[in-house]
C-alpha cells in the first residue's frame, strides 16, 4: 500500500472508511420511504426546519457555486396563491410548509458584477447546472426530513405551471422553480407503490438494449398490481402503457407544457 501525507494528515488510503457509511438504520429507512399526502396540523419547529437546511446545503454542487435558492412558504396567505400553479392539490394548504427549490444564477452573476468579473450565465447549460444543483440540494433536504420524522411529498407540477410560480415568488431573471417539496408531520402511513426490479435500472459497463423478453419480465410485477389493472379498467384501456401516453401524459400535453416551459426560461432571462 502506497504511503500517502495529506498535508501532515494520517496515511488516507490506509483509513477505514466504514465508518463513514450510511448505518443500517439509515439503509433501512431510505428502502421503507413512502411519499406522504396527508399532515397533522402541527407546526414545524423553526430551528429545525433551519438544520435541514443547512444540511440541504451540504449537498454536492457544481463548482462549489450553489446555483440555487429555496423559497420556504409557510404563510396560509401565500400558499394559497401558490396553490392553483400546483392545480389545488391539498397537500400545498395542508402542509405546514412549502418548499420550492429553484435554479438561481442571479446571485452569483451578482456577485461576480460586483466584484468586477463578467457573468455568463445565461445560457442552456447552466440551466442544466443549476436543475441539478437544486435536485441534490433538495433530494438532501427530504432525506434529512424523513431521518428527523417527517413526511415529504414532491410535486410534479412544478415545471407545468412554472411562470403561474415565478410571478407569485417574485423571481427575478436567472431564477426558475424547478422542484417543490411539501413536508410536515405524517396524519397518515401508505403503502409503498411500485418499483421496477433493479435489473431494469442498472447496466453494468455499457448500456445494453432492451428485448421485448426483458421488458415483459421487467414490467411484468408493476401491470400485475390490483391498482394497475384497475387503471386500466377504468380507462378504457387494453394496457397500462396506453393509460400513460392516452390519459395521464399525452404527447399534446407533455408539448403543450414543453412550450410554456421554454417561454417562461426565456422570460426569466436563459
Amino acid at each position: 500500500m502506497c504511503e500517502v501525507d495529506f498535508c501532515g494528515k494520517k496515511d488516507w488510503l490506509n483509513m477505514d472508511f466504514s465508518v463513514y457509511l450510511p448505518k443500517k438504520n439509515v439503509m433501512e429507512s431510505l428502502k421503507q420511504r413512502r411519499t406522504i399526502r396527508k399532515y397533522l396540523q402541527k407546526d414545524i419547529p423553526a430551528d429545525l426546519l433551519s438544520e435541514l437546511l443547512e444540511t440541504a446545503c451540504r449537498a454536492s454542487t457544481v463548482g462549489n457555486m450553489q446555483t440555487y435558492s429555496v423559497v420556504v412558504t409557510r404563510d396560509a396567505a401565500h400558499k394559497a396563491k401558490l396553490a392553483p400553479a400546483h392545480y389545488c392539490q391539498p397537500m400545498v394548504m395542508d402542509a405546514p410548509a412549502v418548499l420550492t427549490f429553484c435554479i438561481d444564477l442571479h446571485r452569483f452573476s451578482k456577485w461576480c458584477e460586483e466584484r468586477k468579473a463578467t457573468p455568463g450565465y445565461d445560457n442552456f447549460e447552466w440551466f442544466v447546472n443549476g436543475t441539478i444543483d437544486a435536485l441534490l440540494a433538495a433530494q438532501t433536504f427530504c432525506v434529512a426530513a424523513e431521518e428527523a420524522g417527517l413526511g415529504i411529498c414532491y410535486l410534479g407540477t412544478t415545471t407545468y405551471n412554472p411562470q403561474m410560480i415565478i410571478d407569485t415568488l417574485e423571481l427575478p431573471k436567472l431564477v426558475f422553480p424547478i422542484a417543490t417539496i411539501t413536508v410536515g408531520w405524517p396524519a397518515e402511513f401508505p403503502a409503498q407503490v411500485d418499483r421496477l426490479p433493479l435489473e431494469g435500472i442498472v447496466h453494468e459497463e455499457i448500456y445494453h438494449d432492451y428485448t421485448s423478453a426483458d421488458i415483459d419480465r421487467i414490467y411484468a410485477y408493476k401491470e400485475s398490481l390490483t391498482e394497475n389493472k384497475q387503471f386500466v379498467l377504468e380507462n378504457r384501456k387494453e394496457t397500462l402503457a396506453q393509460v400513460f401516453t392516452d390519459v395521464r401524459y399525452t404527447k399534446k400535453d407533455g408539448e403543450a407544457m414543453s412550450q410554456s416551459l421554454w417561454e417562461a426560461m426565456k422570460k426569466q432571462g436563459f
